[in-house]
C-alpha cells in the first residue's frame, strides 16, 4: 500500500497545522507520513496547544520531535492541507490540495481550542480513510 506524504501548511506553523501533524502521526501513520509548516513561523508552538494535546489526548508533540518549520523545509508532498489562515500559501507541487478553513484557537479559551482539536481530529481520520481506499484502489 502507499503511504502518502501529507502536509498540513498554516500561517506560523504554531498550533493548528502542529496539532493536525499531531493527530497524523498518532491515529493515521500506516496510511500517511505527516508534517507540517508555515509560511512564517514563530519560535514556539503555542503553549496551550501543547498542554491540551498531552493532557487531554495523550500526545507529546515536543517528545514526538515536532518543532517549527517553514514550507521549504518539507520533503516533496502528495497531498497539502491548508488550515485556513487566510494567507496565500506559495506554489507547492501536490497530487492533491484542499482547504480546512479552521479558525485559529490561539488565545481563546480551552472550550474553544478543543472545538478545533476535535474537528482537526475527525478531518484528520476522514482523510486517514479517504487515502486508504485510494491505496486499496491503485
Amino acid at each position: 500500500m502507499k503511504k502518502w506524504k501529507v502536509g498540513f501548511i498554516c500561517t506560523h506553523n504554531s498550533c493548528r497545522s502542529q496539532m493536525a501533524e499531531a493527530f497524523g502521526k498518532a491515529f493515521a501513520s500506516d496510511v500517511f507520513e505527516s508534517y507540517s509548516a508555515g509560511t512564517e513561523i514563530k519560535d514556539q508552538i503555542d503553549p496551550d496547544a501543547l498542554r491540551i494535546l498531552k493532557t487531554k489526548y495523550g500526545i507529546d508533540m515536543i517528545a514526538n520531535g515536532q518543532y517549527n518549520k517553514t514550507v521549504d523545509q518539507l520533503p516533496p508532498l502528495d497531498i497539502v492541507i491548508t488550515m485556513g489562515c487566510g494567507v496565500q500559501c506559495p506554489a507547492m507541487a501536490c497530487l492533491y490540495r484542499e482547504d480546512w478553513g479552521l479558525p485559529d484557537p490561539t488565545g481563546q479559551s480551552d472550550e474553544v481550542f478543543i472545538q478545533v482539536i476535535e474537528e482537526i481530529k475527525t478531518r484528520t481520520g476522514l482523510l486517514k480513510q479517504r487515502l486508504a481506499e485510494r491505496s486499496r484502489e491503485g
